[in-house]
């Protein structure tokens, strides 16, 4: 079982920028393809992109292409968001996530997750 927990988020006003991160332990991390999703206040959770265990191979979702980037560093187990000229839109619980199954591109389903970090950006 791989336990995972974001940090990183706060508030930042529209245009700037935040780094979440994602630290991992338990299950070979560097095995697993990632994810980033996030949850706005009333709202179903949305996959903001995800990233191959090699970190070659990356998907994001059309709302955030060109703004954000999933990196991850394998030796340090952890998993990053790095978030550009945010949106107030882009305000939400982040959280990351493993692909349940090894070696699966692009992955199909998540499990476990991260216990979320906030991310509000002001007008």
């Amino acid at each position: 079982q791989v336990l995972l927990a974001e940090s990183g988020g706060g508030l930042v006003q529209a245009g700037g920028s935040l780094r979440l991160s994602c630290a991992a332990s338990g299950r070979t991390f560097s095995s697993y393809a990632m994810g980033w999703f996030r949850q706005a206040p009333g709202k179903e959770r949305d996959i903001v992109g995800h990233i191959s265990w090699s970190g070659g191979r990356t998907y994001y979702a059309n709302s955030v292409k060109g703004r954000f980037t999933i990196a991850r560093d394998n030796a340090k187990n952890t998993l990053y968001l790095q978030m550009n000229s945010l949106k107030p839109e882009d305000t939400a619980i982040y959280y990351c996530a493993a692909a349940r199954r090894l070696g699966e591109w692009p992955p199909l389903d998540f499990g476990p997750w991260g216990q979320g970090t906030q991310v509000t950006v002001s007008s």
